[in-house]
């Protein structure tokens, strides 16, 4: 069998030509990343685009991104030119016959969430993600996605707007995911995406000041590999009975990484920091997840999922 048909696999019903998504907030909005010489959108599943609001955000102050060991802190601030422009502007251009494309929706209350649910549900994107990280403004800040009721309500209210499959990116700054998705599922939530960002801080130790402008960001990229691992499985324990996929993000730069978070509980592999080093990563995984599945004659990627044994 050749690696394309190895590589096929569905997610919440959309046909996937591999199992990796490219993660929102790392390719823009998607077109930028096709001026990347040698990129083809046939390497992956889909594309997340960049975190949208309903009105238009200038973000951060900067510096909005900082280098780690082992990873990145990013505090971006959803800039972004709001719905309106997404919708009018970005998505007719998209080439949606190479590959699906999934808005990303992020708000500050309740009401926001199910406005650009609505005003995307009325457009050809093929899925929403619903970023639930977002700071509640209406309860002195705590992010939705750290709270089950706040994030089965943010999922209960875009489910009530849309038609389009729903996937909840989740925390991990909380202290049941688990329950978290549960929760979820509940609500209406298609799949998932796990996990978000951890939070953290870098410091100049001249000026004794954060040198993220807004003080802590979101730390990405390999660190926290072995975190994200263990939430897909956390969460794979709730999801499995109801047949709902996982898209498992964290840390991912090599097709062994992928095949761990297939393993763990994953139907779908988000690539993100690690397109900032190399930006062709995604055709290596691709041959490395084929290449292991032939060498344990799989053949098909949704063979891996989920087939962790644990030790007793």
């Amino acid at each position: 069998m050749n690696n394309a048909e190895l590589l096929k696999t569905q997610f919440c019903g959309m046909d996937f030509n591999t199992p990796l998504v490219l993660l929102s907030g790392c390719v823009g909005f998607g077109e930028e990343y096709t001026r990347v010489e040698g990129y083809s959108n046939q390497d992956v599943g889909a594309v997340c685009l960049k975190g949208t609001t309903v009105e238009p955000r200038l973000g951060n102050r900067p510096h909005r991104v900082y280098e780690t060991p082992a990873g990145m802190l990013n505090a971006i601030g959803l800039q972004n030119p709001g719905a309106e422009q997404v919708i009018k502007e970005i998505l007719p251009a998209l080439p949606k016959q190479e590959t699906r494309f999934i808005a990303n929706l992020s708000g500050s209350t309740i009401e926001d969430y199910a406005e650009i649910a609505r005003q995307f549900d009325d457009t050809d994107i093929d899925a929403v993600e619903i970023n639930i990280s977002c700071p509640n403004v209406k309860c002195g800040g705590m992010a939705f996605g750290n709270d089950p009721e706040m994030s089965a309500r943010v999922v209960e209210v875009c489910r009530k707007a849309t038609s389009k499959p729903i996937i909840t990116k989740l925390s991990p700054n909380q202290t049941d995911i688990a329950e978290n998705a549960r929760r979820c599922i509940e609500a209406g939530t298609d799949g998932f995406a796990v996990i978000n960002t951890m939070m953290g801080m870098a410091i100049d130790i001249e000026s004794r000041t954060p040198i993220i402008g807004n003080n802590q960001g979101g730390l990405s990229g390999p660190a926290i590999k072995p975190i994200a691992l263990l939430k897909v499985h956390q969460v794979y324990q709730v999801t499995r009975e109801h047949g709902i996929p996982i898209i498992g993000q964290g840390g991912i730069t090599s097709a062994k990484d992928a095949i761990e978070f297939l393993i763990a509980g994953a139907s779908a592999i988000g690539i993100g920091t690690a397109l900032f080093y190399d930006p062709l990563i995604c055709s290596k995984i691709n041959q490395g997840i084929s290449d292991y599945l032939q060498q344990h004659d799989m053949q098909n990627v949704s063979e891996l999922v989920g087939t962790l044994t644990l030790n007793t």
